[in-house]
């Protein structure tokens, strides 16, 4: 049978801001890892290599990597054939299991948030920047979903990458005019392929999908998740009860992290 993939971007990263990622990951998960790094980032190829990662050096502009990497995820996966894989960032994410060892429902699954998009001004801002006032209408009031984790079946995840591709080159976002006449990225887009991957999703663009809630689901998306609880052994507990795969964000509620992210560091020796 054919491996699990985990695949992520740590391009212009140092090993220690991947570190806890990495370490948590190797407590429950042998299988396949692959990090797309910069042509300089020896330190951080060095060390991944003690945990059996597969490093590739690109040469991009890390400020273009955040829309350009579903385009390189695709032509490294056309030629390949995994079961499942995980598309997810690095820096802001650890793990309480092994990602695959869940039941998923659909071909392609995504995780949600705890907030309708109407109610978040980032998530407000990709899409009608991107899309238009009349498209955020339409979807407002739907569940933010997280572009930073996605995982599926080999072939519909390339169905996914060639898809969104192909919408962050026809849509873009658009930029201030302070911005347009310098030339200069516009801060305020930077995430924005987190709008495309809302529009495709709640305009039915992508099918036999399913979505989890961030507070039963096997992901916490932290940033507006409402109910924060932990077990005995310091992990992030759904409603359920059961520890989550995968917890992101957690350095944006670094407070209430802090002493039980020490803990459950200890509780898995790392």
């Amino acid at each position: 049978m054919n491996k699990n993939l985990i695949l992520t971007v740590a391009l212009g990263y140092n090993f220690n801001q991947v570190e806890l990622f990495i370490k948590s990951l190797r407590k429950f998960y042998s299988e396949s890892v692959t990090f797309f790094i910069g042509q300089d980032d020896h330190e951080i190829e060095k060390e991944l290599k003690k945990y059996n990662c597969e490093t590739i050096k690109i040469k991009i502009n890390k400020k273009e990597i955040q829309f350009k990497r579903y385009k390189i995820f695709f032509d490294y996966l056309k030629l390949k054939d995994f079961n499942k894989i995980l598309l997810c960032d690095s820096r802001d994410i650890y793990f309480q299991t092994n990602p695959f060892n869940f039941e998923f429902k659909g071909q392609i699954n995504f995780f949600l948030e705890d907030q309708m998009i109407k109610n978040c001004p980032h998530n407000s801002n990709w899409i009608i920047k991107t899309f238009g006032q009349q498209e955020f209408q339409k979807i407002s009031d739907k569940t933010i979903l997280c572009s930073g984790t996605v995982l599926g079946q080999n072939n519909k995840i390339l169905e996914y990458l060639d898809l969104i591709s192909r919408y962050i080159s026809e849509y873009r976002y658009k930029k201030k005019l302070k911005y347009l006449l310098t030339f200069r990225p516009d801060p305020g887009g930077r995430g924005c392929d987190q709008g495309h991957a809302n529009f495709l999703v709640h305009n039915s663009k992508i099918k036999n999908l399913n979505l989890y809630s961030n507070i039963g689901g096997p992901v916490a998306t932290v940033l507006y998740l409402k109910k924060i609880k932990f077990d005995a052994n310091s992990r992030l507990i759904n409603n359920s009860g059961k520890p989550y795969s995968i917890v992101h964000q957690y350095d944006k509620r670094w407070n209430e992290f802090q002493k039980p992210l020490a803990n459950f560091k200890n509780y898995i020796k790392i």
